[in-house]
């Protein structure tokens, strides 16, 4: 039996359209514009991670808009930041508040490690916006990827990670 052949994806490309305008004074003006799937306003985008959660997020130009998963921060992390307090520490600590507005994609792992993924990226980004940034997250530990995972079980033990069987006694 032959197997289907798969599609091979291509990953779609940002193209640049130019075009020749004339000006009113008789001057040729070039005008470029973007297309594709990144749109304009997209300032930086970088990844966090904590734990199994991995967080891509875009920093862009505006007010206070911060969006994960489709849903507003403080309704997707109400139940461990009701405030959005610690959402904020990145922007707080570098006195970039009401400067950028916020988009992620978040996956894997608990709501806490995927806010904690969420601010990992948010400082990354950051840097790259500015890196006079560096020292200030980095005081505050908001560069250092928490690499704290569950451990894996071990086989022929009782279930868990360290749990092991019970021995008889006689």
């Amino acid at each position: 039996m032959a197997q289907p052949r798969m599609k091979k994806s291509v990953p779609m490309k940002i193209k640049k359209v130019v075009k020749a305008v004339v000006a009113p004074q008789g001057e040729t003006v070039a005008v470029v514009a973007q297309t594709g799937k990144r749109s304009a306003d997209v300032l930086t985008i970088a990844i966090g991670r904590r734990k199994t959660a991995t967080a891509r997020v875009r920093l862009s130009h505006g007010g206070n808009v911060f969006t994960v998963n489709a849903k507003p921060a403080k309704e997707y992390f109400g139940s461990v930041d009701p405030f959005g307090v610690i959402l904020m520490r990145p922007f707080v600590f570098t006195n970039t508040v009401g400067t950028f507005s916020l988009s992620a994609k978040v996956n894997g792992s608990g709501v806490r490690a995927q806010l904690d993924a969420v601010i990992h990226g948010v400082s990354r980004a950051l840097v790259k916006i500015d890196e006079s940034h560096r020292k200030t997250l980095k005081e505050h530990g908001l560069l250092t990827r928490d690499d704290r995972m569950k451990e894996s079980r071990k086989m022929g033990q009782g279930g868990k990670a360290r749990k092991e069987k019970q021995s008889p006694k006689r």
